[in-house]
């Protein structure tokens, strides 16, 4: 049976993403020889030798390999969502982005989380291009992890940048964590839910969400 957690902000400010995972300065950023020094290291340690031929380059590979799937750190979720679009011939109504796929790793055990990300907002007087509800989502999927903040963190930012009476988010996702080490339970999801403004406030906006989002499932 599937996990289900449902996170309900008190306040459009309990989900202010600057809350979560303030990227360090890079002047305290370790070096990328030092990283690899580091990979060596846990090598030894599972019980390898790093100078073997397998493995002579798999140091550098895992640090470019980081660079680039924790690169939501060195990005800006407020600076993606930056351009608005006015002239939208008077449309109010629900904006729904679903099965926006991610990949992730959970803080905990730093494996991957899979999943897809459900994002609906309620204009008010403006909208942002589609593309970019997905890169927010990619954003913060991109650095390390719980689902819960993550879902948090994805209606925060659209709701701090993009101002609309309302924004819904759900998460559903497998963690590795779970399928891979300990208990092995292959095929379990996780789902995570948060809304804030309309969404939070109206029961009749949080059903008309996830009506649509079904009936759009079901198509």
């Amino acid at each position: 049976m599937d996990a289900v957690i449902r996170n309900f902000p008190r306040s459009d400010k309990d989900a202010d993403p600057a809350t979560h995972h303030a990227p360090l300065p890079h002047a305290e950023r370790p070096s990328r020889e030092e990283a690899e020094a580091a990979v060596r290291t846990l090598l030894r340690w599972v019980g390898d030798d790093p100078q073997r031929e397998g493995l002579v380059d798999t140091p550098e590979r895992v640090a470019k390999a980081y660079r680039e799937m924790f690169e939501g750190y060195d990005l800006d979720p407020a600076e993606a969502l930056g351009r608005t679009f006015e002239e939208v011939a008077g449309y109010d109504d629900l904006v729904l982005i679903r099965d926006i796929a991610f990949h992730s790793h959970c803080e905990h055990h730093m494996v991957p989380i899979i999943g897809k990300a459900h994002v609906g907002y309620l204009p008010d007087g403006r909208v942002v291009g589609l593309s970019k509800v997905a890169r927010v989502v990619d954003i913060f999927a991109r650095r390390l992890q719980t689902q819960e903040a993550m879902t948090a963190q994805i209606a925060g930012a659209i709701q701090e940048t993009l101002a609309p009476r309302g924004v819904a988010v759900i998460v559903e996702a497998e963690h590795m964590c779970m399928s891979m080490r300990g208990i092995r339970k292959r095929g379990s999801t996780t789902l995570t839910s948060t809304f804030t403004g309309a969404f939070r406030d109206d029961p009749q906006e949080q059903a008309r969400f996830m009506t649509m989002l079904r009936e759009a499932r079901r198509d």
